[in-house]
């Protein structure tokens, strides 16, 4: 053991054994008034079992907090079950016009690429033709969109260089890099005659200095499965894009399909022989019980903290007045509950995500993802309040008091690991990039370091540079080598350490039953139990006996 760590063991020695002593500055302090204060300074850090059997008071915020969680979470269960026909619709249309508009599409096709300039025009073709005869050949709910009485067209747009002379056989270019762009536009039900479509709109592309060939698509859909789960359906419009990229020159153009939908309130509708208004009527009764419940919690939450601040007051005027003494930040602090603070933000979200919800039911909106966040966010930071219950009984508080204390180490610590672990992800996309399909893109990179940190996809990261020059084959052994020692067996094992040594410092506090501030220590010297009738004595007025607290 060296010098250092005996230091630091007798410091926290030292630390466990502190006692704390007031001794007034005044002589006219009345013991009967410091008494009748710790009362209440116990009393407001009592749990609502302790609260009960001191003044009777019901425990209503436990009651609610308990009716809060069984409710939200069965609005977001019934929330979930709509979301997820409207990610199925979507998924499943996607894949849908990939099949309908990509010549000879496979699904999980990762490689879907033209090689040869008559593969590039076959393919085009192929999109506009398909896209003509869509009513004809689709098998869902899909048509064409309508502004005014008017189709919208398709749009086959090319991006190319203004000028360019190339002759990779000289060794030598000449190229302008502006990029121009040329549009045409194709109307659905438009009589083409027989033959190549590329040559009737009279669509050339120069491939030496050819970007890209983007294809625009508007296609309108209707979700009619929401109608069996007696909701009302959701109008999507499909704005697709079929993107064929030359970016690169490289002799392969890459083939995409990209989708952005817009889910739209449908405007005439009409559903025979439906309990939809009925069903429709509960739903949003439901959500404003919830909104009610909210809305009270969160009125009863920052009562309590607004009676917390008050008494910090009230305490750091009773020391400096009575023993010349200032109260520190972290004793301050602890009147102020984070409990509760996580239940205003929970109560604020749910509100919110609950009136999002019934725009939504009601087809007055159709921001799924904007309510998903709030509900969701919600739900979560509802169940974490479950621990301050947990934290009621003695093993499981010391737990989270556990996670409490070693929460600012943890982050120091952190805050110094990611530091070393932005420096590899840095290192790995330069190096590795050009060499490894996991570190192509830095966002890939730190996806893959954190996958090895886990234990995953190592024995692929090696294999998939055996191929490689030996220089690099040598440098990324010691890169994921060095990477996977210096975290997996130096920075977790230090990080579970800090955690270790907060519980055993916390756990030697409890069995011996030091006090961990002066607050604390304060509170401790009453004797008096929440049952013996003592707290049932109405709280004097703050302002009477320290106006200056009232003031602050």
């Amino acid at each position: 053991m060296t010098e250092r760590d005996l230091l630091i063991r007798g410091d926290q020695e030292a630390r466990l054994k502190q006692t704390y002593h007031w001794t007034a500055s005044v002589s006219d302090l009345d013991p009967k008034e410091v008494d009748r204060f710790r009362r209440r300074l116990k009393y407001f850090f009592m749990n609502p079992c302790e609260k009960f059997h001191a003044r009777g008071r019901k425990p209503w915020k436990l009651m609610l907090q308990i009716l809060k969680i069984v409710i939200i979470t069965i609005q977001l269960v019934s929330f979930g079950l709509s979301n997820e026909m409207m990610v199925t619709f979507k998924e499943e249309n996607i894949k849908t016009l990939k099949h309908l508009f990509l010549k000879d599409y496979q699904d999980q096709d990762k490689n879907y690429a033209v090689y040869t300039r008559a593969e590039t025009y076959d393919h085009i073709s192929y999109i506009i033709n398909q896209y003509m005869d869509m009513p004809n050949l689709t098998v869902g709910n899909h048509a064409y969109e309508r502004n005014d009485g008017v189709y919208t067209p398709l749009s086959l747009c090319k991006e190319f260089y203004r000028r360019g002379s190339i002759s990779p056989d000289n060794d030598t270019f000449d190229i302008d890099p502006v990029i121009e762009k040329e549009c045409i536009s194709v109307y659905p039900l438009r009589p083409l005659k027989d033959g190549s479509v590329i040559e009737e709109l009279n669509f050339t592309l120069d491939f030496k200095r050819l970007l890209t060939v983007k294809v625009y698509l508007n296609i309108k859909a209707i979700n009619l499965q929401t109608v069996r789960h007696n909701e009302l359906p959701d109008c999507y419009n499909f704005r697709t894009m079929i993107l064929f990229d030359n970016t690169a020159h490289s002799g392969r153009i890459k083939i995409s399909l990209k989708n952005h939908v817009l889910i739209k309130v449908c405007k005439d509708w009409n559903v025979s022989g439906s309990d939809k208004d009925y069903h429709l009527i509960h739903i949003v009764t439901f959500d404003s019980v919830i909104i009610l419940a909210c809305l009270l919690s969160l009125v009863l939450c920052l009562r309590s903290v607004l009676n917390g601040l008050r008494l910090q007051s009230e305490y750091a005027m009773f020391f400096r007045k009575y023993y010349q003494k200032t109260v520190p930040m972290s004793d301050r602090l602890e009147f102020v509950n984070g409990w509760y603070i996580l239940s205003i933000i929970s109560d604020t979200l749910t509100i919110s995500g609950s009136v999002f919800k019934i725009c939504i039911q009601t087809k007055e909106l159709t921001n799924y993802d904007v309510c998903s966040i709030l509900l969701g966010t919600s739900t979560l930071f509802v169940w974490i309040g479950v621990l301050r219950y947990l934290g009621f009984f003695p093993k499981y508080n010391i737990l989270i008091l556990t996670l409490r204390a070693a929460f600012p180490n943890v982050i120091r610590f952190s805050t110094c690991a990611v530091m070393i672990y932005l420096s590899y992800c840095f290192c790995g996309w330069i190096v590795l990039g050009p060499h490894h399909e996991n570190f192509r893109t830095f966002n890939m990179v730190a996806d893959c370091l954190f996958s090895l940190i886990n234990g995953d996809e190592i024995y692929s990261t090696f294999i998939k540079l055996r191929e490689k020059s030996y220089l690099v084959w040598l440098f990324s052994r010691a890169y994921v080598y060095s990477f996977i020692s210096l975290f997996t067996y130096m920075v977790l094992s230090l990080f579970i350490a800090l955690i270790n040594d907060t519980y055993e410092t916390i756990k030697q506090n409890q069995q011996k039953g030091i006090p961990g501030s002066e607050l604390q220590a304060f509170i401790k010297e009453c004797k008096d139990l929440p049952a013996s009738g003592k707290y049932m004595d109405p709280e004097p007025d703050p302002c009477l006996s320290f106006p200056c607290a009232c003031c602050s």
